[in-house]
């Protein structure tokens, strides 16, 4: 029984030439497999399903990414598999005979790939004649998620009786709606580039390239840096794997940017890298495709992605094959024909624009708004990469040029060599950042304050709050923007983790009328944990605090400084309803009783015509005007009073929330001086009952154990 399962061997698809392949997989979907655009069912295949199939339990299934061709072959197939797992082994019977030919199994590996210019030519059809499922192109991104892919097919238990969850290419467009903002998406994809610094890494590249193929245009991104070599590149492909996560001074963390930002950014991307040989391995270069056109027109259940390996051997690059030469061929017809490149030539020519090592990202099919025109702008400027829609104020752009040194805060939010400027707080000195042929000037957001102050923020943390470093604080540089006479509505703070530019501006105080406006700071906060986009913070109890104490600062640095640029101190109306100042009879207005007892009588005849207030009323008359006058006083006086009152309870609330700042930082300071006290004393304690105890060894050891 056993001889007759090893030789076995299904009938070949006669199409199985033309069928497009993919290497690597997320998940193990079999429906998937036998519901794809490939044609039959080949013989690797077959032998594979049965090799596997009868693994001891816990052995990984390798997965078949050729589908096939009928219904009636799908049927025969599960029986043949169902019937084999009925066949019991010794332990062990297949180590010593590896099947012929059998695609090993990679590592999960998920692509990150969406659907919008106009797909390529149509994939051949299946062996019984039924095409492909395909589903309509999408070329806007808020909408590419929006279909119906063809019906899930059965879940089969794989190898060990462990279930494996598949994931789905909507997947892809849902996990990139993190980036509501594209320009954040373009910020992940230079953080991987300034990563790569510690590898070597002198320059990134960002440009536009025309798509000779299709006819549209692409975005390039493309570093210097170590590259990645066979595995790493896989694993940059799939979810979650991040080597950097561990790293101190990296900006990557999740393993899930590269991903998201280019999926934000175009329907698909390929990747070229090139690694240098190390510890006396040869060097390789990697060809990977994330397509979602090609996953949705393809109807994929599950996401897979085609790569291509090279290996440099003596002076030549020869193929890197992992399974056979017939899946390699299936590989390089698949990213042909989903990809920019119209042969094999053309991939490889790719890599003659970089030297030794590096890595070039090509995204194409970009994405469109409803317009029907590109979100990205390569046309108001040909040295920048701005965004069209909501993004851009066309009022701010014309202020940017009256006021150079708000600049950065009124064009970030559509300007990609603006926003790039100010996205890191230090640069390393050798590191260039090319944004369509001229570099990008680093920006210092302190260079645009006047009177500035600095203070020494150090973070309250709450008695649930894991801290790895109590001496974690953050100099928070704030004052006024340059342009702050003009008195132009210009205020926020930048705020930095690990030198990454995380909330640009952030608008904190929002007072009513002018309060606030002029005032801007910049401060590296590294004790609060940023989102998986990059674009704001954890709501913790931490960054509440540091919230808080931010708007405080703001509002001092405001009360005590706004009248040097031209603001008036903060006044109060009085109860009348006049400004708080010293009456006098000049200023005094015309009151009613006042115009009552001056207007003059009708005349009346005899004498001289005119009726003239008896002598004894004039006594009177300055009396009452001169008790007016001193209501007025007292009024003014009450004002003042309620005034002083008032500014007195503000200083005694700023004085109050001082002393408990102050309190928490002294009970802090206490705390840790408790416990280094105590680690003091038990080190102390420690050295004495060492010391005793050697004592006792030379006491008990004698004079021969001196010796």
């Amino acid at each position: 029984m056993d001889n007759e399962v090893k030789q076995e061997v299904l009938p070949t698809s006669t199409s199985r030439e033309e069928e497009p392949v993919t290497v690597i997989d997320l998940g193990s979907s079999d429906d998937s497999d036998l519901e794809g655009n490939a044609g039959g069912l080949d013989e690797v295949g077959s032998t594979e399903r049965r090799y596997n199939s009868v693994n001891p339990v816990g052995a990984k299934r390798t997965r078949d990414a050729l589908g096939g061709s009928s219904e009636v072959e799908r049927n025969d197939v599960k029986r043949a598999t169902v019937d084999e797992l009925a066949v019991v082994l010794p332990e062990g019977f297949y180590q010593s005979i590896p099947p012929g030919n059998v695609t090993h199994g990679n590592p999960a590996d998920p692509c990150n790939v969406f659907m919008s210019m106009p797909p390529p030519p149509p994939p051949p059809s299946t062996s019984s004649g039924t095409p492909s499922v395909r589903v309509g192109s999408c070329k806007q991104f808020w909408k590419a998620g929006d279909y119906e892919g063809p019906p899930g097919g059965n879940w089969d238990v794989s190898s060990g009786g462990f279930d494996h969850v598949r994931v789905h290419p909507k997947f892809l467009h849902s996990n990139a709606t993190s980036h509501k903002w594209a320009l954040g998406a373009f910020a992940e994809l230079l953080d991987n580039a300034l990563d790569e610094v510690a590898s070597g890494a002198t320059q990134v590249n960002v440009d536009m390239l025309e798509n000779k193929k299709a006819g549209d245009r692409m975005l390039l991104i493309e570093d210097n840096g170590g590259g990645m070599d066979p595995e790493k590149m896989r694993q940059c492909m799939s979810l979650g794997y991040s080597a950097k996560s561990k790293l101190v001074n990296t900006i990557g963390q999740y393993g899930n940017g590269f991903k998201t930002s280019t999926m934000r950014l175009g329907a698909d991307v390929i990747v070229f890298s090139r690694c240098p040989g190390k510890d006396g391995k040869s060097s390789t270069q990697s060809i990977g495709l994330l397509s979602y056109t090609f996953l949705r027109s393809t109807g994929k259940e599950d996401i897979v992605v085609p790569m291509l390996d090279y290996e440099r051997r003596e002076s030549e690059w020869s193929k890197l094959v992992r399974s056979c030469l017939s899946d390699w061929d299936k590989n390089v017809k698949t990213i042909l024909q989903w990809s920019p490149f119209s042969s094999e030539e053309d991939l490889l020519s790719q890599f003659e624009q970089m030297n030794d090592r590096g890595t070039r990202i090509i995204i194409y099919n970009l994405w469109e708004d409803d317009q029907g025109m590109l979100e990205l702008d390569f046309d108001a400027d040909p040295e920048d990469i701005q965004l069209r829609g909501v993004n851009r104020d066309e009022k701010n752009i014309k202020m940017a040029s009256q006021f150079p040194n708000s600049r950065h805060f009124l064009t970030f939010k559509h300007s990609l060599r603006s926003y790039v400027s100010i996205l890191y707080l230090r640069i390393p000195p050798s590191f260039r950042i090319i944004l369509r042929g001229r570099d990008v000037e680093h920006h210092n957001v302190v260079n645009d304050m006047m009177q500035t102050e600095q203070i020494t923020y150090r973070p309250q943390y709450g008695a649930d709050t894991y801290v790895k470093d109590f001496n974690m604080a953050a100099v928070v540089t704030i004052g006024f923007v340059k342009d702050a006479n003009h008195h132009v509505d210009v205020q926020g703070f930048n705020v930095y983790h690990k030198n990454r530019l995380i909330k640009p501006f952030w608008r904190i105080w929002n007072a009513a009328g002018s309060d606030g406006r002029g005032v801007i700071g910049v401060l590296e906060a590294n004790f609060i944990e940023p989102a998986h986009d990059k674009q704001g913070f954890e709501r913790t109890t931490v960054l509440s605090r540091l919230e808080s104490r931010l708007v405080q600062m703001q509002k001092i640095y405001w009360r005590t400084n706004c009248h040097k640029i031209g603001y008036a101190p903060r006044r109060y109306k009085s109860v009348n309803g006049y400004d708080d100042r010293d009456t006098s009879p000049e200023n005094d207005p015309p009151s009613a009783s006042d115009k009552f007892n001056t207007s003059s009588y009708p005349n009346h005849k005899g004498g001289d015509g005119v009726y003239h207030a008896a002598s004894g009323k004039d006594g009177e008359l300055s009396l009452q005007a001169e008790l007016r006058r001193e209501k007025e006083r007292s009024k003014a006086l009450e004002a003042e009073v309620k005034l002083a009152r008032e500014t007195i309870e503000e200083m005694s609330k700023e004085k109050e929330s001082l002393i408990e700042i102050f309190s928490e930082e002294r009970d802090r300071r206490d705390g840790e001086e408790e416990i280094l006290r105590n680690k003091l004393e038990e080190a102390s304690n420690m050295i004495e009952e060492l010391l005793n105890k050697i004592k006792k060894l030379e006491g008990s050891k004698g004079p021969s154990w001196r010796r």
